[in-house]
């Protein structure tokens, strides 16, 4: 028996398994996001009950600049195919090119988190502040809650490239495990960011 093919058998020893059959670590996955779905639309509802009470603060739309923001939205949901890409890789054993995959979506995250910054200082400089009025809170609240997700992500595919490189994960069905969780977050982090582009940028006030 080959390498590979141990390694392939004792990755498929490491799963364990729930009493339906389903993977316990994807079900431990699945319930994490489940459970951030929860906090998500609780500040989603808060954004939507005070997104109208502006106080002596600017408006939603005084303020945004939607072109500006689709552009940074693209350059997110842009990494979602990257991720796809580099799973792919690393499924069919290409360890190199889903490291490279792996760095274009760290890289196309890190995009999106440079403009969130230089919009929030746009908007500071306009007067909207978290303390300026509830609109400015719920906002701030909700798209920086989001901003440190996509952080944690970020953070998440680096290792994994540092773990790939150190020859701690390899190709084929044990390297695509790790990097198959970490895609099931960043999906995540990304379908947020469409549902929160649309109620924030998109609905009237």
């Amino acid at each position: 028996m080959s390498t590979h093919e141990v390694a392939v058998e004792g990755a498929v020893h490491e799963e364990h398994h729930t009493s339906m059959g389903l993977d316990n670590v994807k079900m431990a996955m699945w319930a994490f996001l489940g459970s951030e779905c929860l906090f998500f639309g609780s500040m989603i509802s808060t954004y939507l009950l005070y997104r109208g009470r502006t106080a002596s603060g600017p408006s939603p739309h005084e303020i945004y600049d939607i072109p500006y923001t689709s552009v940074s939205s693209f350059v997110l949901l842009m990494s979602s195919l990257t991720m796809v890409l580099a799973l792919a890789a690393f499924q069919r054993s290409d360890d190199r090119q889903g490291r490279i995959w792996l760095l274009a979506t760290a890289f196309l995250g890190v995009t999106f988190i440079g403009g969130q910054i230089y919009e929030f200082t746009t908007f500071y400089e306009e007067g909207l502040a978290l303390a300026t009025s509830p609109f400015g809170s719920s906002f701030f609240m909700l798209t920086g809650f989001h901003g440190a997700h996509v952080t944690v992500g970020i953070l998440m595919l680096l290792s994994l490239y540092g773990m790939s490189a150190f020859g701690r994960i390899e190709g084929g069905r044990s390297a695509a495990r790790p990097v198959e969780m970490v895609g099931l977050y960043w999906h995540f982090v990304d379908i947020v960011w469409i549902v929160i582009f649309m109620i924030v940028y998109l609905i009237p006030e």
